[in-house]
């Protein structure tokens, strides 16, 4: 992206299914509550008895949509961030891309399709084609610009956000759809992430996942659909994302550069392509998964480029880590707060960062910004505001 001063883009449409429930109004009363998404949850579903923390999205959505809740999810979050952006005044172009972003997609689908497959084509495409969704949405909508799937881990949403930002300031769409989409934590998939020593499901989230703060043992595991619809063809819209850069470490398969150079090259590349000085950063919304490597990163930015001078605050004590919907999720807080002129912080219980925010707090003038760090050393940076 160079020095090159982007146009940015604007979230017009946001649409949301969470631990919390279903919508965007369930996600923004539980971040209010402070209490997490998570609750204990059956994760061996073979019939043992052990159990876990997990922020699960619970039953709901449309039978006729498909079976499973992530297809259901996955259209109800569309369906609702659509809606929401036509009653902000946005008005679709001829070309409406779709992005969707995935981790590991439905892996609950995957596993029973291989251990029960029968040799029926429609179950095939149905159940393990992770692009069916989109051409189900497009179909529906009668879209027809650029379709495709991004996967960078846990950075994906930010990236395909990224994507959608390339997408319209090379002209190949009036608007694009974007879609983050993860079911994933299977007892096979959440036993190596609790194995890595990044997630924690023996204990109440509160408990064990506190970014920025002592005792922090990693995050708690979680799930969510979230779109939104990013065009600059809406009155009102949440706010713009000015300038984003993603970069790769280039060092580990799981681990993170301990210099953490490349992340804070996202950073700099981000202001710069945002066309904006450091001091108009008011808020990091971080990346937050209370791992010790994760925490060091973020506070390395903000000594390194903000010398502190910034205000803190983390969503996945609450929400959970949502994998490919990390970034959005947490975005979607952001864009909430905007609405609401509130951070909806969650509280802190022990020792912390001077500059973390401790519990919902009045929001202050000033520009967002959200780093998002993937396994294996996906870095991505973006610039939020109203300006």
């Amino acid at each position: 992206m160079g020095d090159r001063i982007s146009t940015g883009m604007s979230f017009a449409g946001l649409g949301a299914v969470t631990g919390y429930g279903w919508g965007k109004d369930a996600l923004w009363n539980g971040l209010l509550s402070g209490k997490p998404a998570a609750r204990l949850c059956r994760i061996d579903d073979d019939g043992g008895e052990e159990s876990g923390w997990l922020a699960r999205i619970p039953e709901g959505g449309a039978p006729e949509d498909g079976d499973g809740l992530f297809i259901r999810s996955y259209l109800s979050s569309c369906r609702e961030a659509i809606e929401d952006a036509h009653n902000r005044g946005w008005v679709p172009g001829n070309r409406v891309g779709v992005i969707r972003g995935t981790t590991f997609g439905d892996s609950y689908a995957f596993r029973d399709f291989y251990r029960s497959y029968s040799g029926s084509r429609r179950e095939f495409v149905g159940s393990v084609l992770t692009s069916t969704a989109i051409s189900m949405l497009m179909k529906e909508n009668d879209f027809h610009g650029p379709a495709t799937e991004v996967s960078a881990t846990c950075s994906t949403g930010l990236v395909a956000l990224l994507t959608a930002k390339m997408w319209l300031e090379a002209g190949m769409a009036d608007d694009v759809i974007v879609s983050t989409t993860d079911l994933s934590f299977t007892p096979e998939i959440l036993s190596g992430f609790v194995n890595l020593g990044a997630a924690v499901i023996d204990e109440e989230p509160l408990a064990v996942c506190r970014p920025f703060q002592s005792g922090s043992r990693g995050f708690s595991p979680g799930e969510a659909a979230i779109t939104f619809v990013m065009s600059n063809r809406v009155e009102t819209p949440y706010f713009r994302l000015l300038g984003a850069a993603m970069t790769a470490d280039g060092y580990h398969p799981t681990g993170m550069d301990t210099s953490f150079a490349r992340v804070k090259e996202s950073v700099a590349t981000a202001l710069s392509s945002a066309g904006v000085d450091r001091s108009e950063i008011r808020y990091l919304n971080a990346h937050g998964t209370g791992t010790e490597q994760c925490t060091k990163a973020e506070v390395t930015v903000a000594d390194d480029i903000f010398d502190g001078d910034l205000d803190i605050y983390a969503l996945k004590p609450l929400v959970g880590h949502c994998l490919t919907s990390a970034a959005t999720i947490e975005i979607a807080g952001a864009a909430l707060a905007e609405q609401h002129g509130k951070i909806p912080a969650p509280p802190a219980f022990s020792e912390r960062h001077p500059r973390l925010i401790d519990g919902p707090t009045e929001m202050e003038d000033g520009l967002t910004l959200k780093l998002s760090m993937g396994m294996g050393g996906y870095n991505t940076a973006a610039i939020l505001g109203s300006r």
